[in-house]
């Protein structure tokens, strides 16, 4: 397991391009501290937005994680073209020449997407532990420590997206082309939904909707805006209650990790059925 991610580690940080973006991507990561200095004036009205809550625990867990999902688009591109990059650059035919079974070079790769989920989700904990202690109104243990299940979601998240492209890398074998089938699935999941609610209605649309793989990936951090005291309260002001679910739960993890599994498994099919 070392061995594999050491040489994946190489490959990587012998790639200019790979080695900008991940440290980019790091750095726009530390940036959501910088929501913190966000303040203005309009009139006697003087705003500054960590004063409305969203570095409180636990609702930090929640707004840092979705905010943060955000940027995996950076990795995204990494990974995709360290794939693509081993058939243009004929490295893969030479891994395997070298003794490299085609399993071993899919879970070299699967290694790596679950190192960069992993240690996104560490720097993420760690960068919302220093906010929170920073400016949170509530610095209990009991509540420090609570929907920590919104770090696992995250982390679940980005799995599950790295998998998916590391299959259209494998699946494409062109990084730019990669991407491209990367938006056209989005839209795809999108005409789909509209589909399903023009036949039926959203309810159902919105129910079959969720086994999609983007779509599924999305439901596991939900828009923590209409969580905000500010924004409930203007709600009732106007006459409207929000109600909405924002848990994460047990069978949206379950199909994440499915597709997950499917991805890996794909990945792997395909190679096997190639001649390199």
């Amino acid at each position: 397991m070392l061995r594999l991610l050491q040489i994946e580690s190489i490959k990587l940080w012998n790639n200019r391009a790979s080695k900008f973006l991940i440290v980019s991507y790091f750095v726009l990561l530390t940036s959501i501290a910088l929501i913190a200095a966000i303040k203005f004036d309009i009139g006697p009205i003087e705003f500054h937005l960590a004063d409305q809550g969203i570095f409180n625990f636990p609702y930090i867990w929640h707004f840092n994680t979705y905010m943060a999902a955000w940027l995996k688009l950076f990795l995204a591109i990494v990974i995709v073209s360290m794939t693509a990059n081993e058939y243009s650059n004929k490295t893969i035919k030479q891994n395997l020449i070298d003794g490299l079974s085609k399993w071993e070079f899919i879970y070299s790769k699967f290694l790596t997407v679950l190192s960069f989920a992993a240690i996104s989700t560490v720097f993420v904990f760690v960068v919302s532990m220093i906010l929170g202690l920073i400016y949170s109104d509530f610095n209990e243990v009991s509540i420090i420590f609570s929907d920590l299940e919104y770090l696992l979601a995250y982390f679940i998240k980005l799995m599950g997206f790295f998998a998916f492209c590391l299959f259209l890398g494998i699946l494409v074998k062109r990084s730019a082309f990669a991407l491209g089938f990367l938006i056209l699935w989005q839209i795809l999941e999108g005409l789909f939904y509209l589909l399903i609610s023009w036949q039926s209605d959203n309810r159902t649309a919105t129910a079959i909707a969720q086994f999609f793989p983007l779509d599924a990936m999305g439901n596991l951090i939900k828009e923590p805006w209409t969580r905000l005291s500010a924004v409930r309260t203007a709600a009732s002001q106007m006459g409207e209650e929000i109600s909405k679910d924002y848990g994460v739960h047990w069978y949206t993890v379950g199909i994440v990790l499915v597709w997950t599994a499917l991805f890996i498994y794909w990945s792997y099919a395909l190679l096997k059925k190639r001649d390199l």
